[in-house]
Protein backbone atom coordinates (compact mmCIF):
# COMPACT_ATOMS: atom_id res chain seq x y z
CA UNK A 1 0.00 0.00 0.00
CA UNK A 2 2.01 3.26 -1.33
CA UNK A 3 2.71 5.87 1.49
CA UNK A 4 0.98 8.84 0.87
CA UNK A 5 2.48 11.22 3.50
CA UNK A 6 3.83 14.32 2.33
CA UNK A 7 7.90 15.05 1.76
CA UNK A 8 7.87 18.03 3.39
CA UNK A 9 11.21 19.04 1.79
CA UNK A 10 10.73 19.44 -1.20
CA UNK A 11 6.96 19.77 -1.99
CA UNK A 12 5.92 22.15 0.63
CA UNK A 13 8.36 24.20 -0.34
CA UNK A 14 11.34 23.56 2.29
CA UNK A 15 8.28 23.02 4.68
CA UNK A 16 10.54 20.63 7.35
CA UNK A 17 13.62 22.71 7.18
CA UNK A 18 11.50 25.42 9.09
CA UNK A 19 12.42 25.23 12.76
CA UNK A 20 13.40 27.51 15.54
CA UNK A 21 15.63 26.67 18.30
CA UNK A 22 12.24 25.55 20.00
CA UNK A 23 11.85 23.37 17.21
CA UNK A 24 8.74 24.30 15.94
CA UNK A 25 7.72 24.15 12.23
CA UNK A 26 6.99 27.08 9.87
CA UNK A 27 7.43 30.30 12.00
CA UNK A 28 8.89 32.04 9.38
CA UNK A 29 5.57 33.78 8.46
CA UNK A 30 5.57 35.61 11.91
CA UNK A 31 5.07 39.48 12.08
CA UNK A 32 6.69 42.01 14.39
CA UNK A 33 4.71 45.00 16.05
CA UNK A 34 5.84 47.26 12.95
CA UNK A 35 4.24 45.00 10.76
CA UNK A 36 7.18 43.35 9.05
CA UNK A 37 8.00 39.82 8.91
CA UNK A 38 10.02 38.36 11.48
CA UNK A 39 13.30 36.82 10.19
CA UNK A 40 13.62 32.96 9.33
CA UNK A 41 13.95 31.76 13.00
CA UNK A 42 11.93 31.35 16.15
CA UNK A 43 12.11 34.88 18.08
CA UNK A 44 9.63 33.99 19.98
CA UNK A 45 11.69 31.41 22.07
CA UNK A 46 13.15 34.54 23.54
CA UNK A 47 10.03 35.90 24.03
CA UNK A 48 8.91 33.24 26.17
CA UNK A 49 11.96 33.01 28.00
CA UNK A 50 11.27 36.46 28.83
CA UNK A 51 7.76 36.63 30.03
CA UNK A 52 6.21 39.31 32.40
CA UNK A 53 9.00 41.54 31.21
CA UNK A 54 8.34 43.59 28.68
CA UNK A 55 4.93 42.03 27.21
CA UNK A 56 4.85 40.51 23.77
CA UNK A 57 2.59 41.12 20.59
CA UNK A 58 -0.34 39.19 20.83
CA UNK A 59 -0.83 35.85 18.38
CA UNK A 60 -3.44 35.48 16.71
CA UNK A 61 -4.44 31.98 15.43
CA UNK A 62 -7.29 31.88 12.59
CA UNK A 63 -9.84 29.49 12.34
CA UNK A 64 -11.86 30.27 9.31
CA UNK A 65 -11.08 27.05 7.18
CA UNK A 66 -12.13 24.80 10.40
CA UNK A 67 -13.89 25.69 13.28
CA UNK A 68 -15.22 28.45 12.08
CA UNK A 69 -17.36 27.34 8.98
CA UNK A 70 -18.22 24.10 11.76
CA UNK A 71 -19.37 26.68 14.04
CA UNK A 72 -21.54 28.32 11.59
CA UNK A 73 -21.70 26.92 8.13
CA UNK A 74 -22.54 23.12 9.71
CA UNK A 75 -18.91 22.39 8.49
CA UNK A 76 -19.47 22.46 5.08
CA UNK A 77 -17.04 24.70 3.41
CA UNK A 78 -15.58 23.27 0.81
CA UNK A 79 -11.59 23.11 -0.62
CA UNK A 80 -12.60 24.46 -3.83
CA UNK A 81 -13.70 27.67 -1.67
CA UNK A 82 -11.10 28.05 0.45
CA UNK A 83 -8.16 27.46 -1.89
CA UNK A 84 -8.59 31.30 -3.27
CA UNK A 85 -7.69 32.77 0.03
CA UNK A 86 -4.56 30.44 0.79
CA UNK A 87 -2.12 33.14 -0.57
CA UNK A 88 -3.73 35.92 1.27
CA UNK A 89 -4.18 33.63 4.28
CA UNK A 90 -0.09 32.85 4.51
CA UNK A 91 0.92 36.09 3.93
CA UNK A 92 -0.78 37.55 6.86
CA UNK A 93 1.60 36.14 9.57
CA UNK A 94 -0.40 34.22 11.99
CA UNK A 95 0.56 32.15 15.08
CA UNK A 96 -1.09 29.42 13.11
CA UNK A 97 -4.19 28.28 10.92
CA UNK A 98 -6.26 25.72 11.93
CA UNK A 99 -7.70 23.72 8.96
CA UNK A 100 -8.20 20.26 9.95
CA UNK A 101 -9.48 17.97 12.61
CA UNK A 102 -12.48 18.32 14.69
CA UNK A 103 -15.97 17.67 12.47
CA UNK A 104 -14.20 18.31 9.17
CA UNK A 105 -12.84 14.72 8.66
CA UNK A 106 -16.52 13.36 9.48
CA UNK A 107 -18.47 15.96 7.07
CA UNK A 108 -15.38 15.41 4.26
CA UNK A 109 -16.61 12.12 3.59
CA UNK A 110 -19.97 11.66 4.81
CA UNK A 111 -21.08 15.19 3.01
CA UNK A 112 -18.95 16.62 0.63
CA UNK A 113 -17.30 13.84 -1.19
CA UNK A 114 -13.83 15.00 -0.17
CA UNK A 115 -11.20 13.00 1.20
CA UNK A 116 -9.69 15.00 4.19
CA UNK A 117 -6.21 13.56 4.00
CA UNK A 118 -6.31 15.04 0.23
CA UNK A 119 -7.77 18.17 1.66
CA UNK A 120 -4.87 18.57 4.10
CA UNK A 121 -1.89 17.48 1.50
CA UNK A 122 -3.34 20.22 -0.75
CA UNK A 123 -3.51 22.66 2.11
CA UNK A 124 0.20 22.16 3.03
CA UNK A 125 1.09 22.03 -0.62
CA UNK A 126 -0.36 25.77 -0.85
CA UNK A 127 0.76 27.23 2.44
CA UNK A 128 4.38 28.45 2.54
CA UNK A 129 4.88 30.11 5.13
CA UNK A 130 2.22 29.50 7.41
CA UNK A 131 2.15 26.93 10.20
CA UNK A 132 -0.82 24.43 9.88
CA UNK A 133 -3.02 23.15 13.25
CA UNK A 134 -5.67 20.56 13.84
CA UNK A 135 -7.95 19.99 16.54
CA UNK A 136 -7.37 16.28 17.98
CA UNK A 137 -10.30 14.77 20.85
CA UNK A 138 -7.38 12.78 22.12
CA UNK A 139 -7.69 8.85 21.93
CA UNK A 140 -11.07 9.44 20.04
CA UNK A 141 -9.29 11.37 17.05
CA UNK A 142 -11.45 12.87 14.70
CA UNK A 143 -14.51 10.20 16.01
CA UNK A 144 -16.74 9.72 18.34
CA UNK A 145 -15.17 6.63 20.45
CA UNK A 146 -11.82 5.61 21.77
CA UNK A 147 -10.23 3.86 19.24
CA UNK A 148 -6.85 1.51 19.77
CA UNK A 149 -3.61 2.38 20.26
CA UNK A 150 -2.20 1.23 17.09
CA UNK A 151 -4.66 3.20 15.31
CA UNK A 152 -3.95 6.51 16.93
CA UNK A 153 -0.23 6.35 16.80
CA UNK A 154 -0.76 5.58 13.02
CA UNK A 155 -3.72 8.52 12.67
CA UNK A 156 -0.78 11.10 14.44
CA UNK A 157 2.30 10.00 12.62
CA UNK A 158 -0.10 10.38 9.58
CA UNK A 159 -1.32 13.67 10.23
CA UNK A 160 2.06 15.17 11.16
CA UNK A 161 3.04 13.44 7.73
CA UNK A 162 0.82 15.22 6.01
CA UNK A 163 1.13 18.40 6.63
CA UNK A 164 0.14 19.16 10.15
CA UNK A 165 2.54 21.35 12.42
CA UNK A 166 0.62 22.20 15.39
CA UNK A 167 -1.76 19.07 16.62
CA UNK A 168 -4.34 20.53 20.12
CA UNK A 169 -5.38 17.74 21.99
CA UNK A 170 -8.16 17.48 24.28
CA UNK A 171 -10.16 14.98 26.13
CA UNK A 172 -13.52 16.27 26.72
CA UNK A 173 -13.63 14.77 30.80
CA UNK A 174 -9.68 16.47 30.85
CA UNK A 175 -8.75 12.71 32.23
CA UNK A 176 -5.02 13.24 30.39
CA UNK A 177 -4.98 9.34 30.39
CA UNK A 178 -6.70 9.47 27.27
CA UNK A 179 -4.52 11.92 25.69
CA UNK A 180 -0.99 10.89 26.81
CA UNK A 181 -0.34 8.10 23.62
CA UNK A 182 -1.76 11.42 21.12
CA UNK A 183 1.00 13.47 23.15
CA UNK A 184 3.51 10.71 23.12
CA UNK A 185 3.65 10.06 19.02
CA UNK A 186 3.00 13.71 18.13
CA UNK A 187 5.98 14.82 19.74
CA UNK A 188 7.99 11.60 18.47
CA UNK A 189 7.22 13.06 14.86
CA UNK A 190 8.12 16.42 15.98
CA UNK A 191 4.96 18.35 15.53
CA UNK A 192 4.44 21.13 18.74
CA UNK A 193 2.12 19.60 21.11
CA UNK A 194 -0.68 21.49 22.64
CA UNK A 195 -2.20 20.50 25.67
CA UNK A 196 -5.80 21.51 25.97
CA UNK A 197 -7.88 22.00 29.27
CA UNK A 198 -11.40 22.52 28.37
CA UNK A 199 -13.40 24.69 30.44
CA UNK A 200 -16.48 24.31 32.06
CA UNK A 201 -18.64 25.94 35.25
CA UNK A 202 -19.46 23.34 38.31
CA UNK A 203 -19.03 23.23 41.89
CA UNK A 204 -15.72 21.02 41.29
CA UNK A 205 -14.38 23.08 38.67
CA UNK A 206 -12.12 26.53 39.14
CA UNK A 207 -8.66 27.55 38.35
CA UNK A 208 -7.26 25.33 40.77
CA UNK A 209 -8.51 22.74 39.11
CA UNK A 210 -7.77 23.72 35.81
CA UNK A 211 -4.17 24.84 36.81
CA UNK A 212 -3.70 20.96 37.95
CA UNK A 213 -4.96 19.24 34.68
CA UNK A 214 -2.25 21.82 33.03
CA UNK A 215 0.36 20.55 35.27
CA UNK A 216 -0.28 17.02 34.55
CA UNK A 217 -0.19 18.09 30.65
CA UNK A 218 3.12 20.01 31.31
CA UNK A 219 4.37 16.77 32.86
CA UNK A 220 3.49 14.77 29.59
CA UNK A 221 5.82 16.87 27.65
CA UNK A 222 3.84 19.16 26.13
CA UNK A 223 5.01 22.54 24.06
CA UNK A 224 2.14 24.67 25.27
CA UNK A 225 -1.45 24.82 26.75
CA UNK A 226 -4.70 25.67 25.35
CA UNK A 227 -7.66 26.86 27.69
CA UNK A 228 -10.31 25.66 25.43
CA UNK A 229 -14.23 27.51 26.33
CA UNK A 230 -15.83 25.66 23.98
CA UNK A 231 -19.50 26.91 24.85
CA UNK A 232 -18.62 30.64 25.26
CA UNK A 233 -19.57 30.94 28.48
CA UNK A 234 -15.94 32.00 29.97
CA UNK A 235 -16.86 35.79 32.04
CA UNK A 236 -13.31 38.05 31.41
CA UNK A 237 -12.75 37.50 34.46
CA UNK A 238 -12.55 34.26 35.39
CA UNK A 239 -10.62 33.97 32.12
CA UNK A 240 -7.99 36.31 33.40
CA UNK A 241 -7.63 34.47 36.42
CA UNK A 242 -7.53 31.06 35.17
CA UNK A 243 -4.34 32.49 32.39
CA UNK A 244 -2.72 33.97 34.76
CA UNK A 245 -3.00 31.15 37.47
CA UNK A 246 -1.38 28.60 34.64
CA UNK A 247 1.29 30.99 33.24
CA UNK A 248 2.47 31.25 36.99
CA UNK A 249 2.55 27.59 37.67
CA UNK A 250 3.13 26.00 34.54
CA UNK A 251 5.44 28.15 33.02
CA UNK A 252 4.23 26.89 29.21
CA UNK A 253 2.98 29.27 26.86
CA UNK A 254 -0.86 29.98 26.89
CA UNK A 255 -3.64 29.92 24.52
CA UNK A 256 -6.95 31.02 25.16
CA UNK A 257 -10.19 29.42 22.59
CA UNK A 258 -13.69 30.91 23.02
CA UNK A 259 -16.74 30.70 20.88
CA UNK A 260 -18.72 33.93 20.70
CA UNK A 261 -21.84 32.45 21.77
CA UNK A 262 -22.44 34.53 25.10
CA UNK A 263 -21.09 37.59 23.38
CA UNK A 264 -18.23 37.32 25.89
CA UNK A 265 -15.42 36.15 23.94
CA UNK A 266 -13.82 39.62 22.87
CA UNK A 267 -13.82 40.56 26.13
CA UNK A 268 -12.49 37.63 27.43
CA UNK A 269 -9.57 38.18 25.54
CA UNK A 270 -8.55 41.32 26.39
CA UNK A 271 -8.52 40.44 29.86
CA UNK A 272 -6.61 37.33 29.27
CA UNK A 273 -4.08 39.23 27.43
CA UNK A 274 -3.55 41.61 30.14
CA UNK A 275 -2.69 38.24 32.11
CA UNK A 276 -0.23 37.35 29.44
CA UNK A 277 -1.91 35.03 27.14
CA UNK A 278 0.26 34.23 24.33
CA UNK A 279 -2.13 33.47 21.95
CA UNK A 280 -6.16 33.44 20.99
CA UNK A 281 -8.17 31.69 18.20
CA UNK A 282 -10.24 34.27 15.94
CA UNK A 283 -11.94 34.18 12.38
CA UNK A 284 -11.74 36.85 9.65
CA UNK A 285 -14.97 38.68 10.43
CA UNK A 286 -16.67 37.76 7.78
CA UNK A 287 -16.63 34.27 9.77
CA UNK A 288 -16.43 35.20 12.95
CA UNK A 289 -19.22 35.97 15.91
CA UNK A 290 -21.54 33.84 16.75
CA UNK A 291 -20.93 29.98 17.65
CA UNK A 292 -18.19 30.67 15.61
CA UNK A 293 -14.43 32.78 17.41
CA UNK A 294 -14.52 36.68 18.04
CA UNK A 295 -13.17 38.60 14.69
CA UNK A 296 -9.46 38.48 13.98
CA UNK A 297 -10.10 42.23 12.73
CA UNK A 298 -11.77 43.74 16.05
CA UNK A 299 -9.06 42.42 18.25
CA UNK A 300 -5.98 43.86 16.34
CA UNK A 301 -7.57 47.30 16.26
CA UNK A 302 -8.51 46.90 19.80
CA UNK A 303 -4.57 46.43 20.29
CA UNK A 304 -2.45 48.77 18.13
CA UNK A 305 -0.15 51.03 19.44
CA UNK A 306 -0.53 48.81 22.98
CA UNK A 307 2.43 46.62 24.09
CA UNK A 308 0.54 43.44 22.89
CA UNK A 309 0.14 45.17 19.75
CA UNK A 310 -0.29 42.26 17.18
CA UNK A 311 1.45 43.73 14.39
CA UNK A 312 -1.57 42.19 11.66
CA UNK A 313 -2.42 44.22 8.73
CA UNK A 314 -5.78 45.51 8.76
CA UNK A 315 -6.25 45.97 4.75
CA UNK A 316 -4.91 42.40 3.87
CA UNK A 317 -7.64 41.01 6.58
CA UNK A 318 -10.12 43.45 4.81
CA UNK A 319 -9.65 41.84 1.27
CA UNK A 320 -9.51 38.27 3.24
CA UNK A 321 -12.75 39.18 5.17
CA UNK A 322 -14.71 40.45 1.26
CA UNK A 323 -13.57 36.98 0.00
CA UNK A 324 -15.54 35.28 2.78
CA UNK A 325 -18.46 37.63 2.86
CA UNK A 326 -18.93 36.63 -0.76
CA UNK A 327 -17.78 32.53 -0.56
CA UNK A 328 -20.75 32.23 2.82
CA UNK A 329 -23.55 33.45 0.38
CA UNK A 330 -23.25 29.72 -0.89
CA UNK A 331 -23.63 28.14 2.29
CA UNK A 332 -26.72 30.14 2.83
CA UNK A 333 -28.46 26.77 3.38
CA UNK A 334 -26.67 25.75 6.35
CA UNK A 335 -25.94 29.27 7.94
CA UNK A 336 -26.99 29.53 11.37
CA UNK A 337 -26.34 33.03 11.70
CA UNK A 338 -24.28 35.50 14.28
CA UNK A 339 -26.49 36.53 16.86
CA UNK A 340 -25.37 35.74 20.85
CA UNK A 341 -27.31 32.92 22.68
CA UNK A 342 -28.07 34.05 26.25
CA UNK A 343 -29.39 30.55 26.55
CA UNK A 344 -25.79 29.81 27.01
CA UNK A 345 -25.37 32.88 29.79
CA UNK A 346 -28.67 31.41 31.59
CA UNK A 347 -27.94 27.74 31.46
CA UNK A 348 -24.31 27.76 31.21
CA UNK A 349 -24.45 24.95 28.21
CA UNK A 350 -23.28 24.98 24.41
CA UNK A 351 -25.11 26.78 21.81
CA UNK A 352 -25.64 23.78 19.85
CA UNK A 353 -26.93 21.28 23.25
CA UNK A 354 -29.61 23.92 23.88
CA UNK A 355 -31.33 23.91 20.06
CA UNK A 356 -30.42 19.85 20.11
CA UNK A 357 -32.80 19.83 23.31
CA UNK A 358 -35.49 22.00 20.78
CA UNK A 359 -34.92 19.35 18.02
CA UNK A 360 -35.58 16.39 19.82
CA UNK A 361 -38.83 17.55 21.58
CA UNK A 362 -40.32 18.87 18.53
CA UNK A 363 -39.65 15.61 16.74
CA UNK A 364 -41.21 14.02 19.73
CA UNK A 365 -44.49 16.63 20.14
CA UNK A 366 -43.13 17.44 23.58
CA UNK A 367 -41.37 20.82 23.06
CA UNK A 368 -43.85 22.06 26.51
CA UNK A 369 -41.12 19.52 28.35
CA UNK A 370 -37.78 22.22 27.43
CA UNK A 371 -38.32 23.35 30.77
CA UNK A 372 -38.25 20.23 32.56
CA UNK A 373 -35.53 19.15 30.61
CA UNK A 374 -33.15 22.17 31.14
CA UNK A 375 -34.05 21.42 35.04
CA UNK A 376 -32.88 17.67 34.58
CA UNK A 377 -29.44 18.56 32.98
CA UNK A 378 -27.80 20.42 35.95
CA UNK A 379 -29.35 17.21 38.47
CA UNK A 380 -27.73 14.64 35.93
CA UNK A 381 -24.38 16.16 35.43
CA UNK A 382 -24.04 16.70 39.25
CA UNK A 383 -24.67 12.69 39.39
CA UNK A 384 -22.62 12.19 36.50
CA UNK A 385 -19.46 13.59 38.03
CA UNK A 386 -20.09 17.14 36.13
CA UNK A 387 -18.24 16.26 32.95
CA UNK A 388 -17.65 19.60 30.95
CA UNK A 389 -20.42 19.75 27.84
CA UNK A 390 -17.85 19.25 25.05
CA UNK A 391 -18.43 16.40 22.69
CA UNK A 392 -18.91 13.32 23.16
CA UNK A 393 -19.93 14.21 26.63
CA UNK A 394 -22.58 17.12 25.27
CA UNK A 395 -24.38 14.32 23.74
CA UNK A 396 -24.45 11.29 26.31
CA UNK A 397 -25.33 13.85 28.52
CA UNK A 398 -28.05 15.64 27.08
CA UNK A 399 -29.76 12.64 25.16
CA UNK A 400 -30.07 11.04 28.51
CA UNK A 401 -31.66 13.89 30.04
CA UNK A 402 -34.20 14.05 27.29
CA UNK A 403 -35.25 10.39 28.09
CA UNK A 404 -35.56 10.62 31.74
CA UNK A 405 -37.66 13.28 31.11
CA UNK A 406 -39.70 11.96 28.64
CA UNK A 407 -39.25 7.98 29.60
CA UNK A 408 -41.89 9.15 32.78
CA UNK A 409 -39.21 7.90 35.54
CA UNK A 410 -35.24 8.68 35.39
CA UNK A 411 -33.41 6.04 33.68
CA UNK A 412 -36.40 3.83 33.02
CA UNK A 413 -34.77 4.24 29.63
CA UNK A 414 -30.95 4.64 29.34
CA UNK A 415 -28.76 4.40 26.44
CA UNK A 416 -25.73 2.81 25.74
CA UNK A 417 -23.17 5.31 25.45
CA UNK A 418 -24.43 6.23 29.30
CA UNK A 419 -23.95 2.86 30.01
CA UNK A 420 -20.37 3.05 28.80
CA UNK A 421 -19.53 6.31 30.10
CA UNK A 422 -20.88 4.81 33.90
CA UNK A 423 -18.74 2.27 33.55
CA UNK A 424 -15.61 4.80 33.13
CA UNK A 425 -15.14 3.40 29.05
CA UNK A 426 -15.05 7.50 28.39
CA UNK A 427 -12.26 8.27 31.36
CA UNK A 428 -12.91 9.58 35.14
CA UNK A 429 -15.12 11.60 35.54
CA UNK A 430 -13.96 14.84 36.88
CA UNK A 431 -16.00 14.54 39.82
CA UNK A 432 -17.59 11.44 42.11
CA UNK A 433 -20.39 9.61 40.61
CA UNK A 434 -23.65 9.40 42.30
CA UNK A 435 -22.98 5.34 43.18
CA UNK A 436 -27.35 4.93 43.59
CA UNK A 437 -27.56 6.08 39.78
CA UNK A 438 -24.27 4.12 38.91
CA UNK A 439 -26.14 0.70 39.87
CA UNK A 440 -29.02 1.57 38.22
CA UNK A 441 -27.57 2.41 34.67
CA UNK A 442 -24.71 -0.67 34.96
CA UNK A 443 -26.56 -2.96 38.20
CA UNK A 444 -23.71 -5.14 39.38
CA UNK A 445 -21.33 -3.82 37.01
CA UNK A 446 -17.60 -3.19 38.19
CA UNK A 447 -16.39 0.23 36.69
CA UNK A 448 -12.77 0.20 34.98
CA UNK A 449 -10.36 1.78 37.11
CA UNK A 450 -7.83 1.40 33.60
CA UNK A 451 -6.87 3.65 31.28
CA UNK A 452 -9.85 2.90 29.01
CA UNK A 453 -8.18 2.60 25.58
CA UNK A 454 -5.97 -0.41 27.47
CA UNK A 455 -9.07 -2.67 27.41
CA UNK A 456 -8.99 -2.46 23.32
CA UNK A 457 -7.43 -5.04 20.70
CA UNK A 458 -5.09 -3.74 18.15
CA UNK A 459 -7.71 -2.46 15.41
CA UNK A 460 -5.41 -1.48 12.34
CA UNK A 461 -4.86 -4.98 11.04
CA UNK A 462 -8.27 -6.03 11.22
CA UNK A 463 -9.29 -2.70 9.23
CA UNK A 464 -6.87 -3.37 6.70
CA UNK A 465 -8.26 -6.66 6.34
CA UNK A 466 -11.86 -5.50 5.63
CA UNK A 467 -11.47 -2.68 3.36
CA UNK A 468 -8.38 -4.08 1.44
CA UNK A 469 -10.48 -4.19 -1.74
CA UNK A 470 -11.07 -0.45 -1.66
CA UNK A 471 -8.52 1.08 0.49
CA UNK A 472 -5.13 2.91 -1.94
CA UNK A 473 -3.52 3.87 0.98
CA UNK A 474 -2.71 3.90 5.09
CA UNK A 475 -4.79 7.06 5.24
CA UNK A 476 -8.05 4.92 3.27
CA UNK A 477 -7.22 2.27 5.96
CA UNK A 478 -7.37 4.61 8.82
CA UNK A 479 -10.66 6.55 7.32
CA UNK A 480 -12.61 3.32 7.83
CA UNK A 481 -10.83 2.30 11.31
CA UNK A 482 -12.51 5.87 12.64
CA UNK A 483 -15.74 5.68 10.71
CA UNK A 484 -16.50 2.27 8.89
CA UNK A 485 -20.18 2.84 6.92
CA UNK A 486 -18.97 6.67 5.99
CA UNK A 487 -15.31 5.70 4.47
CA UNK A 488 -16.62 2.60 3.05
CA UNK A 489 -19.57 4.60 1.50
CA UNK A 490 -17.02 7.08 0.57
CA UNK A 491 -14.29 4.54 -1.02
CA UNK A 492 -16.90 3.05 -3.08
CA UNK A 493 -18.27 5.73 -5.09
CA UNK A 494 -14.72 6.92 -5.10
CA UNK A 495 -14.06 3.42 -7.15
CA UNK A 496 -17.06 3.47 -8.88
CA UNK A 497 -15.96 7.44 -10.30
CA UNK A 498 -13.21 6.03 -11.76
CA UNK A 499 -13.86 2.62 -12.55
CA UNK A 500 -17.74 3.20 -14.01
CA UNK A 501 -18.63 0.04 -11.74
CA UNK A 502 -21.15 0.34 -8.96
CA UNK A 503 -19.49 -1.12 -6.06
CA UNK A 504 -22.73 -1.49 -4.12
CA UNK A 505 -24.69 -3.37 -6.81
CA UNK A 506 -21.65 -5.50 -7.43
CA UNK A 507 -21.59 -6.56 -3.53
CA UNK A 508 -25.53 -6.93 -4.37
CA UNK A 509 -25.04 -9.60 -6.95
CA UNK A 510 -22.11 -11.08 -5.02
CA UNK A 511 -24.34 -11.97 -2.39
CA UNK A 512 -27.19 -13.01 -4.20
CA UNK A 513 -24.56 -15.61 -6.36
CA UNK A 514 -23.40 -16.59 -2.53
CA UNK A 515 -27.18 -17.33 -1.99
CA UNK A 516 -28.15 -19.49 -4.64
CA UNK A 517 -29.00 -23.16 -4.14
CA UNK A 518 -27.03 -25.61 -7.04
CA UNK A 519 -27.82 -29.69 -6.78
CA UNK A 520 -24.59 -31.50 -5.75
CA UNK A 521 -22.45 -32.72 -8.74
Amino acid sequence: MPDTRGKRSSENGGHAAQRGPDGDRGRTGDRGPDGNRAPTGNPRAAEDRNAGADPAPLRITDTTLRDAHQSLLATRLRLEDMLPAVEMLDEVGFHSLEVWGGATFDACLRFLGEDPWERLRELRRRFKKSRLQMLLRGQNLVGYRHYPDDVVAEFVRRAVGNGIDVMRIFDALNDVRNMEKAIEVAKAEGAHVQGTVCYTISPIHGVDSFAATARELAELGVDSICLKDMAGIIAPYDAEAVVRRIKEEVGLPVQLHCHHTSGMAAMAYLKAAEAGVDAVDTAISTMAMGTSQPPTESIVAALASTPRDTGLDLDLLARIAAYFKEVRKKYRDFDVGTTVDVNVIRYQIPGGMYSNFVSQLEEQNALDRLPDVLAELPRLRKEMGYPPLVTPSSQIVGTQAVLNVLGGERFKLVTKETKAYMKGLYGRPPGPVDEEVRRKVIGDEEPVAVRPADLLSPGLEEAEKEVSPLAESVEDVLSYALLPQVARKFLEERLAARTRVDQGLLEDLRGQEARKVYPAP
